[in-house]
C-alpha cells in the first residue's frame, strides 16, 4: 500500500517562525524511520511506499499510518491527514478527502476503488485541468463515475486523444507512477511567518527578499541552480495559494530570484489579503557547472554578481547575517 501524508499544522510555528514547508525535510526523516521509500511532495505532503514496512512490522497500512501520525505530533508538533491506497494517485486523492487527524483507506480492490472514485468531481483527478473539466461537464460527465462509464473512443472525441486516454485511465483508477525515494533533494525551501495577520505589501516584499537571499546563498554554497520558483502564501484562515514560475534560465543569482519572486507575488493581487506566512521553494535543482548562462553586456548585472560573490565569502567566514541587503538591515 501507498500512504500520502498531508501535514496540516505546526504547533511551534508561532515561536520558531518555521512552517510546514521549511520543516518538511525533518518530517520526512521521521517517516524514513518506518519506510525508506519516501517521496517529498512540497509544500506539505509526502508519499510513502509501506509495502516493505507492512511485512517487516507485521502491521497493515492503517496501523503504520497511526504510528506515523503519533511520531509526527510527538517529535515535531505536526498534525496530518493520511490517505492509504494501492497507487500514488489514489493515495493522494484519499489524503485530500481525509479529515485532519484521520486516515482514509481505499482498499486495493477494483470494486472499492470504483466506489471511492464514483462520486468525486472529474476535476479531482490529477492532471485534469479546469478547461478539460468544463468540457467534460458540458457533456454531462461532471463526476468520475460518469466519465468511467463512457468508452475510451468517446472520451477521446470529447477531450482529445491524449487527454481522453488520461481521463479514461484515471477514472478507472489506473496509475503507472511510483514512489521515487529521495526526491526532496531536488528542491530547497525557506519560509517566513508573520507574528500577526500582515496586510502591508512592503513587509511581504521584505520577507520575500529575505527568503530569496537565503535560498540563493544556500544554492551557491552547494553549487546548484534552480529552474523554477514556487511561492506559497498562507492566510489567516490557514488556507493557501501556490503559484509556480519557470525561470528564463537556471540560476542561483539572487537578483534574478528576487525579481521572479516579486513577479509571482504581484500576480496574486494580495492588496487586502491577511497573510500569515510566505514560503518559497527552489525547484529543479541541478549542478551549477552544467547550467548555461546567457552572456550579457549589462555592467549593473556584472557588478551585482561580483558583489554577491564577495558577500558569500563574508557570510562563509562571519556568519549568514554578516552581509544583508540594505532594505533588510533595519528589520533584522
Amino acid at each position: 500500500m501507498i500512504l500520502c501524508v498531508r501535514f496540516h499544522r505546526f504547533q511551534h510555528e508561532a515561536e520558531t517562525g518555521i512552517g510546514i514547508e521549511a520543516a518538511l525535510p525533518a518530517l520526512i526523516a521521521l517517516i524514513e524511520d518506518l519506510s525508506p521509500v519516501v517521496q517529498a511532495l512540497p509544500p506539505d505532503s509526502a508519499l510513502v511506499d509501506v509495502r516493505g514496512a507492512e511485512r517487516y512490522f507485521g502491521q497493515d497500512a492503517a496501523q503504520i499510518a497511526a504510528v506515523l501520525r503519533v511520531r509526527a505530533l510527538a517529535h515535531a508538533g505536526a498534525g496530518c491527514a493520511i490517505g492509504a491506497a494501492g497507487t500514488p494517485m489514489l493515495a493522494r486523492m484519499a489524503a485530500r478527502e481525509a479529515a485532519p487527524g484521520t486516515t482514509l483507506t481505499v482498499p486495493d480492490e477494483p470494486r472499492a476503488v470504483a466506489e471511492f472514485l464514483r462520486p468525486l468531481p472529474v476535476a479531482a483527478l490529477p492532471g485534469i485541468g479546469a478547461a478539460t473539466a468544463r468540457t467534460l461537464r458540458s457533456y454531462g460527465l461532471g463526476t468520475v463515475g460518469r466519465a468511467a462509464a463512457v468508452p475510451l473512443s468517446t472520451l477521446q472525441r470529447v477531450a482529445g486523444v491524449r487527454m481522453g486516454r488520461e481521463v479514461y485511465e484515471r477514472a478507472h483508477g489506473i496509475d503507472r507512477t511510483r514512489v521515487v525515494p529521495n526526491a526532496s533533494a531536488r528542491s530547497l525551501a525557506a519560509e517566513r511567518a508573520f507574528p500577526y495577520d500582515e496586510l502591508d505589501q512592503s513587509r511581504h516584499r521584505a520577507a520575500l527578499l529575505s527568503i530569496t537571499e537565503e535560498l540563493g546563498s544556500r544554492m551557491r554554497v552547494e553549487e546548484q541552480v534552480c529552474r523554477s520558483l514556487t511561492l506559497t502564501v498562507r492566510y489567516a484562515d490557514r488556507s493557501t495559494t501556490t503559484r509556480t514560475r519557470t525561470l528564463r534560465e537556471p540560476t542561483a543569482h539572487s537578483v534574478a530570484l528576487v525579481a521572479a519572486a516579486y513577479r509571482i507575488h504581484d500576480s496574486l493581487g494580495l492588496q487586502r489579503a491577511r497573510v500569515r506566512g510566505l514560503s518559497l521553494r527552489a525547484e529543479g535543482l541541478a549542478p551549477a557547472e552544467r547550467a548555461t548562462r546567457q552572456l550579457t553586456f549589462d555592467p549593473v548585472d556584472d557588478r551585482a554578481r561580483r558583489i554577491e560573490a564577495v558577500a558569500d565569502r563574508a557570510r562563509a567566514r562571519f556568519g549568514p547575517r554578516a552581509v544583508v541587503p540594505g532594505t533588510l538591515a533595519g528589520r533584522l
